[in-house]
Protein backbone atom coordinates (compact mmCIF):
# COMPACT_ATOMS: atom_id res chain seq x y z
CA UNK A 1 0.00 0.00 0.00
CA UNK A 2 2.02 3.41 -1.30
CA UNK A 3 -1.34 5.45 -2.08
CA UNK A 4 -1.62 8.86 -0.01
CA UNK A 5 -3.45 8.33 3.04
CA UNK A 6 -5.75 11.78 4.97
CA UNK A 7 -5.09 11.52 8.27
CA UNK A 8 -7.35 13.58 10.91
CA UNK A 9 -6.24 15.05 13.89
CA UNK A 10 -2.48 14.76 12.62
CA UNK A 11 -1.19 17.44 15.19
CA UNK A 12 -2.49 15.58 18.12
CA UNK A 13 -4.25 16.73 21.58
CA UNK A 14 -4.24 16.41 25.28
CA UNK A 15 -4.98 13.19 25.43
CA UNK A 16 -4.85 10.20 22.95
CA UNK A 17 -3.31 11.77 20.07
CA UNK A 18 -4.34 8.90 17.64
CA UNK A 19 -4.11 10.92 14.47
CA UNK A 20 -0.64 11.78 15.22
CA UNK A 21 0.43 8.09 16.45
CA UNK A 22 -0.85 7.13 13.35
CA UNK A 23 0.26 9.77 10.87
CA UNK A 24 4.22 8.34 12.54
CA UNK A 25 3.55 4.91 12.06
CA UNK A 26 2.23 5.30 8.29
CA UNK A 27 5.29 6.95 7.71
CA UNK A 28 8.02 4.26 9.30
CA UNK A 29 6.39 2.28 7.01
CA UNK A 30 6.91 4.18 3.72
CA UNK A 31 3.21 5.39 2.97
CA UNK A 32 2.86 8.94 1.98
CA UNK A 33 0.32 11.07 4.36
CA UNK A 34 -1.60 13.78 4.26
CA UNK A 35 -1.90 14.87 7.65
CA UNK A 36 -5.12 17.48 8.26
CA UNK A 37 -4.44 19.79 11.30
CA UNK A 38 -6.53 22.83 12.44
CA UNK A 39 -3.50 25.03 12.80
CA UNK A 40 0.15 25.24 11.76
CA UNK A 41 2.53 25.40 14.68
CA UNK A 42 5.32 23.57 16.45
CA UNK A 43 3.26 20.28 15.63
CA UNK A 44 2.41 20.74 12.66
CA UNK A 45 6.05 21.62 11.89
CA UNK A 46 7.52 17.93 13.32
CA UNK A 47 4.85 16.35 11.02
CA UNK A 48 6.40 18.20 8.28
CA UNK A 49 9.68 16.95 9.25
CA UNK A 50 8.47 13.68 9.57
CA UNK A 51 8.15 13.99 5.93
CA UNK A 52 4.08 13.98 5.91
CA UNK A 53 2.12 17.03 3.36
CA UNK A 54 0.55 19.13 6.52
CA UNK A 55 -2.97 20.71 5.11
CA UNK A 56 -4.56 23.35 7.24
CA UNK A 57 -7.89 22.69 7.93
CA UNK A 58 -11.55 22.59 9.66
CA UNK A 59 -13.69 19.82 9.53
CA UNK A 60 -16.79 21.82 10.00
CA UNK A 61 -15.90 23.60 6.89
CA UNK A 62 -16.76 21.44 3.83
CA UNK A 63 -14.73 23.25 1.53
CA UNK A 64 -11.30 22.73 3.15
CA UNK A 65 -12.51 19.17 3.98
CA UNK A 66 -13.52 18.37 0.19
CA UNK A 67 -9.69 19.61 -0.59
CA UNK A 68 -8.18 17.63 2.01
CA UNK A 69 -9.92 14.22 0.32
CA UNK A 70 -9.18 14.96 -2.98
CA UNK A 71 -7.17 12.26 -4.64
CA UNK A 72 -7.90 10.18 -1.46
CA UNK A 73 -8.52 6.66 -1.50
CA UNK A 74 -7.95 5.93 2.64
CA UNK A 75 -8.62 8.13 5.40
CA UNK A 76 -8.21 8.29 9.27
CA UNK A 77 -11.42 10.27 10.93
CA UNK A 78 -11.40 11.20 14.39
CA UNK A 79 -12.71 14.32 16.14
CA UNK A 80 -12.10 15.80 19.78
CA UNK A 81 -14.76 15.71 22.66
CA UNK A 82 -16.00 18.72 21.60
CA UNK A 83 -19.06 19.71 20.17
CA UNK A 84 -19.88 19.09 16.24
CA UNK A 85 -19.10 15.47 16.19
CA UNK A 86 -22.63 15.01 13.94
CA UNK A 87 -21.89 17.76 11.80
CA UNK A 88 -18.07 17.00 10.86
CA UNK A 89 -19.17 13.56 10.32
CA UNK A 90 -21.89 14.06 7.84
CA UNK A 91 -19.46 16.90 6.45
CA UNK A 92 -16.42 14.51 5.96
CA UNK A 93 -18.63 11.41 4.91
CA UNK A 94 -20.31 13.57 2.19
CA UNK A 95 -16.88 14.57 0.76
CA UNK A 96 -15.40 11.09 1.22
CA UNK A 97 -18.26 9.84 -0.98
CA UNK A 98 -17.55 12.86 -3.81
CA UNK A 99 -13.94 11.69 -3.18
CA UNK A 100 -14.72 7.92 -4.18
CA UNK A 101 -12.94 7.52 -0.75
CA UNK A 102 -12.72 3.75 -0.52
CA UNK A 103 -11.58 3.02 3.29
CA UNK A 104 -12.51 5.32 6.29
CA UNK A 105 -11.12 4.37 9.47
CA UNK A 106 -13.63 5.88 12.12
CA UNK A 107 -12.19 6.60 15.54
CA UNK A 108 -15.48 5.63 17.23
CA UNK A 109 -16.72 4.78 21.12
CA UNK A 110 -17.91 1.19 22.73
CA UNK A 111 -21.20 0.38 21.51
CA UNK A 112 -23.86 -2.51 22.20
CA UNK A 113 -25.19 -0.94 25.37
CA UNK A 114 -29.63 -1.28 25.79
CA UNK A 115 -29.09 2.72 26.50
CA UNK A 116 -26.05 4.84 25.23
CA UNK A 117 -24.20 5.96 28.66
CA UNK A 118 -24.15 9.70 27.40
CA UNK A 119 -25.18 11.63 24.17
CA UNK A 120 -21.99 11.59 23.14
CA UNK A 121 -21.70 8.14 23.29
CA UNK A 122 -25.43 8.31 21.83
CA UNK A 123 -23.43 10.68 18.73
CA UNK A 124 -21.03 7.95 17.82
CA UNK A 125 -23.59 5.89 17.14
CA UNK A 126 -25.28 7.84 14.92
CA UNK A 127 -22.42 8.90 13.15
CA UNK A 128 -20.84 5.18 12.51
CA UNK A 129 -24.78 4.91 10.64
CA UNK A 130 -24.12 8.33 8.66
CA UNK A 131 -20.76 6.92 7.38
CA UNK A 132 -22.30 3.51 6.37
CA UNK A 133 -25.36 5.09 4.49
CA UNK A 134 -22.71 7.30 2.80
CA UNK A 135 -20.66 3.42 1.61
CA UNK A 136 -17.24 4.70 1.57
CA UNK A 137 -16.13 1.65 3.06
CA UNK A 138 -16.46 2.62 7.10
CA UNK A 139 -14.84 0.79 9.55
CA UNK A 140 -15.52 1.73 13.18
CA UNK A 141 -13.17 1.36 16.21
CA UNK A 142 -15.25 0.82 19.30
CA UNK A 143 -13.09 1.90 22.07
CA UNK A 144 -14.05 2.57 25.81
CA UNK A 145 -11.59 5.09 27.29
CA UNK A 146 -8.32 5.53 27.09
CA UNK A 147 -4.97 4.59 29.55
CA UNK A 148 -4.51 8.55 28.63
CA UNK A 149 -7.91 9.75 30.35
CA UNK A 150 -7.29 7.81 33.44
CA UNK A 151 -3.54 9.65 33.68
CA UNK A 152 -5.23 12.87 32.41
CA UNK A 153 -8.01 12.95 36.15
CA UNK A 154 -5.62 11.06 38.37
CA UNK A 155 -1.85 12.38 37.93
CA UNK A 156 -1.87 15.83 39.41
CA UNK A 157 -3.97 14.40 42.98
CA UNK A 158 -1.69 11.67 43.00
CA UNK A 159 1.29 13.55 42.09
CA UNK A 160 0.38 16.18 45.38
CA UNK A 161 -1.58 13.55 47.78
CA UNK A 162 -0.66 10.48 46.44
CA UNK A 163 -4.87 9.87 46.01
CA UNK A 164 -7.35 9.28 43.49
CA UNK A 165 -10.36 11.57 43.88
CA UNK A 166 -12.90 10.05 41.46
CA UNK A 167 -17.08 9.38 41.37
CA UNK A 168 -16.31 5.77 40.33
CA UNK A 169 -18.61 4.17 43.46
CA UNK A 170 -16.73 2.42 46.04
CA UNK A 171 -14.18 0.76 44.39
CA UNK A 172 -16.08 -2.58 42.91
CA UNK A 173 -17.10 -0.77 39.44
CA UNK A 174 -15.51 -1.92 36.04
CA UNK A 175 -13.83 0.15 33.55
CA UNK A 176 -13.02 -0.92 30.80
CA UNK A 177 -9.99 0.39 29.11
CA UNK A 178 -7.51 1.01 26.13
CA UNK A 179 -4.49 2.56 25.36
CA UNK A 180 -4.39 4.86 22.67
CA UNK A 181 -1.28 3.62 21.21
CA UNK A 182 -3.12 0.46 20.57
CA UNK A 183 -5.90 2.26 18.39
CA UNK A 184 -3.56 3.81 16.44
CA UNK A 185 -1.62 0.25 16.11
CA UNK A 186 -5.22 -1.12 14.39
CA UNK A 187 -6.10 1.59 12.54
CA UNK A 188 -2.34 1.85 11.28
CA UNK A 189 -2.63 -1.55 10.07
CA UNK A 190 -5.75 -1.23 8.88
CA UNK A 191 -5.33 1.56 6.73
CA UNK A 192 -1.87 0.05 5.28
CA UNK A 193 -3.47 -3.76 4.36
CA UNK A 194 -3.23 -4.60 0.70
CA UNK A 195 -6.63 -6.44 1.61
CA UNK A 196 -9.73 -4.86 2.40
CA UNK A 197 -10.49 -5.20 6.35
CA UNK A 198 -12.69 -8.08 7.20
CA UNK A 199 -14.99 -6.56 9.35
CA UNK A 200 -16.82 -3.28 9.74
CA UNK A 201 -16.28 -2.72 13.56
CA UNK A 202 -13.63 -3.95 16.12
CA UNK A 203 -14.30 -3.35 19.45
CA UNK A 204 -11.22 -2.73 21.43
CA UNK A 205 -11.05 -3.77 24.76
CA UNK A 206 -7.76 -3.95 26.54
CA UNK A 207 -8.23 -4.15 29.65
CA UNK A 208 -11.36 -4.47 32.46
CA UNK A 209 -10.18 -3.79 36.07
CA UNK A 210 -12.50 -2.71 39.24
CA UNK A 211 -11.72 0.88 40.19
CA UNK A 212 -9.82 -0.64 43.19
CA UNK A 213 -7.03 -2.92 40.40
CA UNK A 214 -6.58 0.52 38.76
CA UNK A 215 -5.07 2.17 42.08
CA UNK A 216 -3.53 -0.74 42.85
CA UNK A 217 -1.73 -1.49 39.90
CA UNK A 218 -0.75 2.47 39.83
CA UNK A 219 0.32 1.73 43.61
CA UNK A 220 2.47 -1.24 43.10
CA UNK A 221 4.10 0.74 39.81
CA UNK A 222 5.19 3.68 41.65
CA UNK A 223 6.36 1.29 44.50
CA UNK A 224 4.43 3.87 46.85
CA UNK A 225 0.76 3.61 48.67
CA UNK A 226 -2.14 5.24 46.73
CA UNK A 227 -5.22 5.66 47.74
CA UNK A 228 -8.41 6.13 46.33
CA UNK A 229 -11.50 7.75 47.82
CA UNK A 230 -15.01 8.12 46.24
CA UNK A 231 -16.89 11.65 45.70
CA UNK A 232 -19.84 12.40 44.52
CA UNK A 233 -20.82 13.65 41.12
CA UNK A 234 -21.43 17.09 42.15
CA UNK A 235 -17.91 17.79 43.51
CA UNK A 236 -16.20 15.59 40.68
CA UNK A 237 -18.40 18.14 38.23
CA UNK A 238 -17.23 21.32 40.37
CA UNK A 239 -13.23 20.22 40.36
CA UNK A 240 -13.35 19.49 36.29
CA UNK A 241 -15.48 22.45 35.76
CA UNK A 242 -12.46 24.55 34.78
CA UNK A 243 -10.37 22.01 33.08
CA UNK A 244 -12.38 20.53 30.33
CA UNK A 245 -15.20 22.13 28.60
CA UNK A 246 -19.12 21.35 29.28
CA UNK A 247 -19.24 18.67 26.22
CA UNK A 248 -16.05 16.60 27.72
CA UNK A 249 -17.88 16.90 31.37
CA UNK A 250 -21.31 16.12 30.26
CA UNK A 251 -19.77 13.19 28.30
CA UNK A 252 -17.20 11.69 31.59
CA UNK A 253 -20.12 12.24 34.01
CA UNK A 254 -23.05 10.35 32.64
CA UNK A 255 -20.14 7.75 31.56
CA UNK A 256 -18.66 7.58 35.45
CA UNK A 257 -22.58 6.83 36.47
CA UNK A 258 -23.19 4.53 33.43
CA UNK A 259 -19.92 2.29 34.72
CA UNK A 260 -20.85 2.27 38.38
CA UNK A 261 -24.19 1.81 37.96
CA UNK A 262 -26.33 -2.16 38.43
CA UNK A 263 -28.62 -0.60 35.04
CA UNK A 264 -25.57 0.23 33.36
CA UNK A 265 -22.36 -1.37 32.53
CA UNK A 266 -21.93 -3.88 35.84
CA UNK A 267 -25.77 -5.31 35.27
CA UNK A 268 -25.54 -5.36 31.32
CA UNK A 269 -21.57 -6.91 30.88
CA UNK A 270 -22.01 -10.40 32.54
CA UNK A 271 -22.51 -12.85 29.40
CA UNK A 272 -22.08 -10.15 26.89
CA UNK A 273 -18.71 -11.20 24.89
CA UNK A 274 -18.71 -7.11 23.42
CA UNK A 275 -18.45 -6.19 27.21
CA UNK A 276 -15.31 -8.33 28.16
CA UNK A 277 -11.49 -8.16 26.80
CA UNK A 278 -11.22 -8.53 23.35
CA UNK A 279 -8.45 -10.12 21.25
CA UNK A 280 -8.99 -7.74 18.63
CA UNK A 281 -5.91 -5.80 18.90
CA UNK A 282 -3.79 -8.69 18.90
CA UNK A 283 -5.09 -10.56 15.62
CA UNK A 284 -4.99 -6.73 13.41
CA UNK A 285 -1.71 -6.07 14.42
CA UNK A 286 -0.22 -9.43 15.56
CA UNK A 287 1.19 -8.25 18.70
CA UNK A 288 -0.45 -8.04 22.49
CA UNK A 289 -2.04 -5.25 23.47
CA UNK A 290 -0.63 -2.80 25.99
CA UNK A 291 -1.48 -3.51 29.58
CA UNK A 292 -2.73 -1.03 32.52
CA UNK A 293 0.55 -1.51 34.75
CA UNK A 294 3.29 -0.95 31.24
CA UNK A 295 0.92 2.25 30.44
CA UNK A 296 1.74 3.49 33.94
CA UNK A 297 5.38 2.48 33.95
CA UNK A 298 5.91 4.03 30.95
CA UNK A 299 4.59 7.20 32.14
CA UNK A 300 5.35 6.83 35.99
CA UNK A 301 7.15 10.15 35.70
CA UNK A 302 3.77 11.72 35.03
CA UNK A 303 2.67 10.66 39.02
CA UNK A 304 5.79 12.25 40.39
CA UNK A 305 5.55 15.39 42.98
CA UNK A 306 7.51 18.21 41.48
CA UNK A 307 9.77 17.76 44.72
CA UNK A 308 10.60 14.34 43.57
CA UNK A 309 11.11 15.01 40.26
CA UNK A 310 13.62 17.66 40.81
Amino acid sequence: MSELILVTGAAGGAQGSTGRRITALLLEKGIPVRAFVHKLDARSDALRELGAEVVRGDLLDRDSVRASLRGIKRAYFTYSVTDGLLEATTIFAMAAREAETELVVNNSQFQGASKAPSFRNMQHGLADRIFDWAEVGAVHLHAPPYYENVRALVRKSVAEQSTVFLPWGDGSATIPLVGAEDVSRVAATLLAASATPSSSEYDLIAATPTVQEIVDTLSATLQRPIQYVGITDEQWTEAMRDRINPHALDHLSHLWRYFRSDEGWRGERLGEEARRVTDTIRTVTGSHAQTLEDFFRANAREFESVTAAT
